[in-house]
């Protein structure tokens, strides 16, 4: 069976650039937001019809950004309507969006659930007051608990709260703190991210200059450790680094009804579907500008800025070009995948599912060869320094599973090295 394809839509607008994201957004071009949605559907046109004659099954759709709750309702009802006409569409699909808690209404949460959106991701970030302002959120503690209040009002059963620690003079009590005060709201999903200081970001120029202290590795180490233990004991699952979700008991229905596209691997309920689809390597298409995808072999990329991306989707019936699919009049670079290149994304990207890991039937199945024959000495090495372990599938019973161990989850970037 073809495994089912994912959709990725970028949404680069912001109401301000917050100093640490590099991300592709951009502050104060609110005003190009109508002419962007027609850009988005023009786009969606042109793949669907490309795709017209391939049997593709869109199962989860994702609205990234940048802040894709500046959208109205309206233009996510437009943008969905162009995307299941252009598309097949499983049944029950995750359609997700991301949302800063400042900047939806009820009004509006009622409104793109009712246009079909069923998972919201709404960047928290922390729960202390200093740290939002370092991090130049534009939100407090009480707009997330309103946020969180008006979603379950307007039927929202899925929602994530992004989180982010190791910050800059953080303490191991206040991250505590703000952990604790999210599972008092009881989301289905927790992310919780390292902060990384990224290159050409206000926060990387800073602490290059001595303005901002660097976030220690050891008190991020001890914050991450407890992270796991806590909600572990508070009723979620750990299924990828840095990724929880509550179970709800369902793993019978979730295989039974193939919510998932490895439907024998225990994932908890309440995973996100979509970002499923990227650590297990499978297809998902891009749209909007800077959007990465990959599919049909390819992995391929946007025009960055918004006004060259949306230029490029109204004039390119002037143009006599061909595009192989998934490319676009959008397209700016494009890879085809070499064997090498899959074999080692997979590595990378299932190694991060902490329990699923790396199948070896799977992974003979994908590539023709076992995995021990591609990378014989890199995992003899990992399990001996005590990275990696190997243990027989719970469900598959005949195939061996390959995963981090507790210390591999922490020193994760040295095991992915090893099959880059």
């Amino acid at each position: 069976m073809k495994p089912e394809t994912s959709i990725y839509i970028h949404i680069p607008f912001c109401k301000h650039r917050c100093a640490y994201c590099d991300f592709n957004t951009y502050a104060g071009q609110e005003d190009s937001i109508p002419a962007y949605v027609e850009a988005l559907i023009r786009e969606i046109e042109f793949i669907g019809n490309q795709s017209t004659n391939l049997p593709i099954t869109i199962h989860t759709v994702f609205f990234g950004g940048g802040t894709p709750s500046l959208l109205s309702a309206p233009q996510f009802d437009s943008v969905l309507k162009a995307l299941t006409s252009a598309f097949a569409f499983s049944p029950n699909p995750e359609i997700s969006i991301e949302a800063n808690p400042g900047t939806i209404s009820p009004q509006k949460l009622d409104g793109i659930r009712k246009a079909g959106v069923n998972r919201i991701s709404f960047g928290v970030q922390s729960a202390n007051a200093e740290e939002l302002r370092m991090l130049e959120r534009e939100h407090n503690f009480f707009d997330v608990i309103e946020a969180v209040f008006s979603a379950r009002n307007a039927g929202f059963d899925n929602l994530n709260l992004d989180l982010i620690y190791g910050l800059p003079e953080q303490t191991l009590q206040t991250w505590q703190t703000t952990l604790k005060r999210v599972v008092d709201l009881h989301p289905e999903h927790i992310s919780a991210y390292a902060l990384t200081l990224e290159h050409g970001t206000p926060f990387g120029r800073w602490s290059t200059k001595g303005l901002l202290p660097i976030p220690d590795p050891d008190s991020a180490a001890e914050m991450y450790e407890w992270t796991m233990d806590y909600l572990s004991q508070s009723g979620y699952a750990q299924y990828e680094i840095s990724n929880w979700a509550k179970h709800k008991d369902e793993f019978e229905r979730m295989r039974d009804e193939e919510i998932h596209p490895s439907s024998f691997i225990p994932y908890p309920f309440f995973a996100c579907r979509h970002n499923l689809q990227y650590w297990r390597s499978l297809p998902y298409l891009a749209f909007g500008a800077g959007a990465h995808g990959y599919a049909n072999g390819y992995r391929y990329s946007n025009a960055l800025r918004i006004k060259t991306y949306i230029e490029r989707l109204t004039h390119y019936q002037s143009q006599i070009t061909t595009y192989e699919f998934p490319l676009s009049p959008a397209t700016v670079n494009q890879h085809k995948q070499t064997l090498q290149d899959d074999i080692s994304e997979y590595m990378i990207n299932n190694l991060r599912l902490v329990d699923a890991g790396v199948v070896e039937s799977d992974f003979r199945l994908r590539f023709g060869s076992g995995l021990l024959d591609v990378y014989p000495n890199e995992i003899k090495e990992l399990i001996q320094n005590g990275l990696l372990e190997v243990k027989t599938s719970e469900v598959l019973k005949t195939s061996e599973v390959y995963r981090l161990t507790k210390r591999g989850r922490l020193l994760g970037n040295q095991v992915f090295m090893r099959f880059v």
